[in-house]
């Protein structure tokens, strides 16, 4: 590489831009040269596909083989990455901010290294996290947490999961969050940015980013209101849904629990899953199928680094990795790789889709400048690999593979299609639109750090309609268990690509001339991915559909058939729609005490009392069943001596009388006199034995909402 700028020995850049340096307060216009400009560009391309592809290969390295050699070279790689758009003259990086954002590069150099090191032990935590058996193996998150939230139907389960990894990341990471917090927001501010979060929202341009989201959501939560009603209903109808119940750890998702909401039960999809299994797919097929899906649209085929180097699924030689699936693009043109622990599933099947839609986005924009390389904004890359999901997952294609036996969907099928699609899609989108709604929150100090956990409920409850399983407190930090608040990623890219994919969808197959239902047509997206990040993203969009801004008109066609169906069902059984009366329920300290008859007792203490309790009830009814059999015998015994007593008299008028005695709590008496009080006793024992078995069920209704006897667990030898 022929360098045409000299280097010093303090920065790699301190020196390449003379046509910057400035004396004094003269006016940064005069020193403009746009020649100069182009060559520093052309040497920066140069450089940046060098530098960028090192670090990617590091980063690589580590997150496919977590070790503390591989940490180190990462952060070396980022550093060295850093300082080749870190220039050290005050004046160049003045001029520079001008020019572009530098992002944590800004930092000074000590805390840069602090924060890239924060960063790593951030994202290393969530990733090697695992939670225990008492008396068994450790899990990790995949395949072994995330398989019990799919397919577990034992609510034990369920919570002790859902628990488990909130205590194994969230509390981890709780107090290193506040320092992330102060070390984005002041290199967002050397940035020219009020916060981190406004440095985040100027990749999407318009300064009325955060009107325009919430009018977005506006639209949009009609749909989700009625899905919510409609689930809650079959979940639990009388309080907030709980978020251990849905299917998936953060509850983002709700395919999971379609067989439990399914609106024709008598028509059940076919298990695509079971299929692929039997079939004997591997994870290998799984992209191929997606590789040869890409090609059969005349969209450009994966090079053979890609299968060399991607790591389709774990190792199996013990090294701990990040299984987060993600894509990868290294900068120099013909390195392009996928990292996931793949399962065979018809969800990692199209998962699997939507990371080789990434692929493709990169593939397609490779010939561009370095700087160019990216989705028209955050959310357009993502809305194609979704987009490409969308024809994937369609009736149409999963039949021509052999994955459906059905050639056609009657209205009830198509139903119950829409409403596995929804549960995906509909499902996600208050979370997508709450996750950076909270952090932005966070880095303008609307949220200080005593009240995290509390506020992320709160936000969940206003937006979702559910609430944590348990109590939490403020020593929790529940949104540190989602990787992308843990790995530092913007997530409002997931809230825009949700719309986009359906606008971007409806455009194409409209041009391919497709009639009928949007979730039938299968199209190629070929001319809307060769520009990248080149042209601002509403002349993308508008070359693609014609119009300059996110529209939800789309989705909702897309939806039509199940929302009509969801409002008649609705309707028809009553459902409001919201939680306006809802809250949830935190706790300060001692989040394990419950209350038991005005007593504030342990879990244990109380469990202990409950059964002492039902003992006694049972204790009670015996007795009673015992007076009961004494009365018995002590009436037939008085009419025996009633009898006996008139022969007698019959016989001996003149003999002395005298008779048999019984005993009542140790007293002799009449036979007649303790019948009369054993009668009293009976009913006095009747009585507290009503009571007892009333309290008992009162006390254990408050505390499970249900006696222990009427839950599927206590059925359970497990």
């Amino acid at each position: 590489l022929n360098n045409p700028w000299p280097r010093s020995k303090g920065g790699s850049n301190a020196k390449l831009l003379p046509w910057l340096r400035t004396e004094g307060d003269q006016s940064l216009d005069k020193f403009y040269n746009e020649t100069v400009a182009k060559a520093f560009l052309q040497f920066y391309e140069h450089t940046a596909q060098v530098v960028w592809n090192q670090f990617m290969d590091a980063t690589w390295n580590y997150v496919t083989n977590i070790t503390n050699k591989n940490r180190e070279e990462m952060l070396h790689k980022d550093s060295e990455r850093s300082q080749h758009i870190l220039f050290q003259d005050p004046a160049v990086k003045r001029m520079l901010s001008k020019l572009q954002n530098i992002d944590k590069a800004a930092l000074p150099q000590d805390e840069l290294e602090e924060y890239n090191k924060l960063l790593a032990y951030m994202e290393t935590t969530y990733s090697m996290a695992q939670v225990c058996l008492n008396e068994g193996p450790c899990l990790p998150m995949e395949p072994d947490l995330q398989e019990i939230m799919v397919t577990s139907r034992d609510q034990k389960e369920l919570l002790w999961a859902w628990q488990g990894w909130r205590n194994a990341v969230g509390h981890q990471l709780r107090i290193t969050f506040e320092r992330y917090v102060q070390l984005s927001n002041k290199a967002a501010k050397l940035n020219g940015y009020k916060d981190m979060g406004a440095l985040w929202r100027s990749k999407y341009e318009p300064d009325t980013l955060e009107q325009d989201l919430e009018q977005l959501f506006q639209e949009l939560q009609p749909l989700y209101l009625k899905l919510h009603a409609y689930v809650r209903r079959l979940i639990d109808p009388r309080e907030p849904i709980p978020a251990h119940l849905l299917g998936n750890m953060w509850a983002q998702s709700w395919v999971n629990i379609l067989d439990l909401v399914l609106p024709f039960p008598k028509k059940p999809p076919e298990d695509i899953t079971k299929i692929m299994k039997s079939q004997h797919w591997k994870p290998s097929k799984m992209f191929e199928e997606a590789d040869m899906f890409f090609t059969s649209l005349g969209l450009l085929s994966t090079p053979p680094n890609f299968w060399k180097k991607s790591m389709m699924e774990r190792p199996a030689d013990g090294r701990e990795v990040e299984c987060h699936a993600s894509a990868w693009d290294f900068y120099n043109g013909k390195d392009f790789r996928i990292k996931k622990c793949t399962e065979v599933t018809i969800e990692d099947l199209l998962s699997i889709f939507h990371r080789m839609g990434h692929i493709q986005y990169f593939l397609q924009y490779k010939n561009l400048s370095v700087i160019f390389r990216a989705g028209a904004n955050p959310a357009f890359e993502e809305a194609v690999g979704s987009m490409i999901t969308l024809s994937a997952s369609s009736h149409k294609h999963l039949l021509n593979r052999g994955l459906l036996s059905h050639q056609h969907q009657d209205s009830e099928e198509e139903v119950n299609f829409l409403m596995g699609i929804a549960l995906e899609k509909i499902a996600f989108i208050p979370f997508a639109y709450l996750m950076d709604l909270f952090r932005w929150k966070v880095f303008d100090g609307t949220i200080q750090k005593d009240v995290y956990n509390q506020e992320w409920w709160n936000l969940r409850l206003k937006y979702q309609g559910m609430c944590p399983p348990i109590p939490r407190t403020k020593d929790d930090f529940d949104p540190g268990a989602k990787f992308h608040i843990s790995a530092s990623v913007p997530y409002i890219r997931y809230f825009i690509s949700l719309v986009l994919q359906f606008q971007l969808h409806e455009a194409l197959c409209k041009a391919l001339g497709h009639m009928g239902p949007l979730h039938r047509c299968v199209h190629s997206p070929r001319d809307i991915l060769k520009l990248g990040s080149s042209k601002p993203w509403p002349e993308v969009l508008q070359k693609i559909t014609g119009q300059t801004k996110v529209s939800t008109k789309a989705l909702m066609t897309y939806f039509k058939p199940l929302l009509n169906w969801l409002v008649t069902e609705n309707v028809q059984q009553g459902e409001i729609l919201g939680w306006p009366d809802f809250s949830c329920t935190f706790a300060e300290k001692d989040t394990d005490k419950v209350t038991f008859m005005s007593l504030e007792l342990g879990p244990d203490q109380t469990k202990f009392g409950q059964w002492v309790l039902l003992a006694i009830s049972l204790v009670m009814f015996l007795v009673a069943l015992l007076l009961a059999r004494r009365l018995y015998s002590l009436e037939k015994r008085s009419l025996s001596q009633d009898t006996n007593a008139q022969d007698t008299g019959s016989r001996d008028s003149s003999a002395p009388e005298t008779q048999p005695k019984a005993y009542f709590l140790g007293i002799a008496m009449e036979t007649r006199l303790v019948a009369k009080r054993h009668w009293i006793l009976l009913g006095l024992c009747l009585i507290l034995t009503l009571y007892s078995i009333s309290l008992t069920i009162r006390v254990f209704t408050q505390h499970y909402r249900k006696p222990p006897w009427m839950r599927a667990e206590w059925w359970s030898w497990d």
